[in-house]
C-alpha cells in the first residue's frame, strides 16, 4: 500500500496546503521512500518529531523540564539542534500561556488515537496518533493533536479539515476540546474559535484524491 493511502494526519496536512513545487518534491520523496520499503521488505526509520513530542508529553505532566530534555536529545545527536529548539520554545509558549490562569497539576489523560477510513476514497487510511491527553483539576480532559511542520504554516483552511477529520474519527469526545496545535509556532486550533461550515469532507476528498492522482502520475515515472 502506498504510504500516501496509508498516512498521519500531521503529514497529510503538510503535503495538501504546501505550494504546488514543494508539493511534488514530497510526492517524488514519499515514492522513493515507498520504492526503498518495498525493495529492503522494512516498515521505514523512525518518526524524528516522536521523542520530542514524548518530552513534551513529560513537561504537561510535571515528569520532565522540556529544556533539559531537548538539551540532552540534541547532545546525542546534533542533527535535531536546528528544529527541535524551534519546536520547543513554540510548545512552551503556547504551554506557558495557559499555566498562566491555573497552578493545579494536570495528569495524564485516556489514550487517543485511530484509523481513519476517509470516506469515498478507496482504501485511503489516515492514521491519528499521538493526541497528548490532559485531565485538569476539575477532572475534565483535554486532547491536542501535534502539527510539527516548519512550513506550511497551519492555515485555518488546513486547521479546519483537520479539526474535522479528529472530531469524526474521535466521535466519542467532545468536539469543543480537541485542539490541534502548529507547535512551531504555538498556535491552536478549535471548533469554538474556528466552526466547521458543513463542507469539510468534501473539500478534504476533494484535495486528497486530486493529490493521490498526482502521486499515480509520478510514479510511473520510476519505473
Amino acid at each position: 500500500m502506498m504510504s500516501l493511502r496509508s498516512i498521519h494526519l500531521r503529514k497529510l496536512l503538510k503535503i495538501l496546503f504546501s505550494p504546488e513545487n514543494k508539493q511534488t518534491a514530497a510526492l517524488r520523496s514519499d515514492i522513493r521512500d515507498e520504492i526503498a520499503r518495498e525493495a529492503e521488505g522494512s516498515s521505514g526509520g523512525g518518526d524524528f518529531y516522536a521523542s520530542f513530542w514524548s518530552d513534551a508529553k513529560a513537561h504537561a505532566i510535571g515528569v520532565s523540564d522540556l529544556h533539559r530534555s531537548i538539551e540532552e536529545r540534541i547532545a546525542a545527536n546534533a542533527g535535531r539542534e536546528g528544529l527541535y529548539p524551534r519546536l520547543r520554545d513554540g510548545f512552551l509558549l503556547w504551554w506557558n500561556e495557559g499555566r498562566r490562569f491555573t497552578n493545579a497539576p494536570f495528569h495524564p489523560g485516556s489514550t487517543q488515537k485511530a484509523r481513519f477510513l476517509f470516506p469515498g476514497v478507496n482504501d485511503a487510511i489516515v492514521k491519528v496518533e499521538g493526541v497528548l491527553s490532559l485531565r485538569d483539576g476539575n477532572g475534565i480532559e483535554h486532547y491536542v493533536y501535534p502539527y510539527f511542520s516548519p512550513e506550511p504554516v497551519l492555515t485555518e483552511s488546513a486547521a479546519r479539515l483537520g479539526l474535522w477529520l479528529l472530531t469524526s474519527s474521535l466521535p466519542g469526545l467532545p468536539p469543543e476540546e480537541i485542539r490541534i496545535l502548529d507547535v512551531i509556532r504555538g498556535a491552536t486550533y478549535s471548533v469554538d474559535r474556528y466552526p466547521l461550515r458543513g463542507n469539510e469532507e468534501e473539500e478534504f476528498r476533494s484535495l486528497y484524491v486530486a493529490a493521490l492522482d498526482r502521486w499515480d502520475k509520478l510514479r510511473r515515472e520510476y519505473g
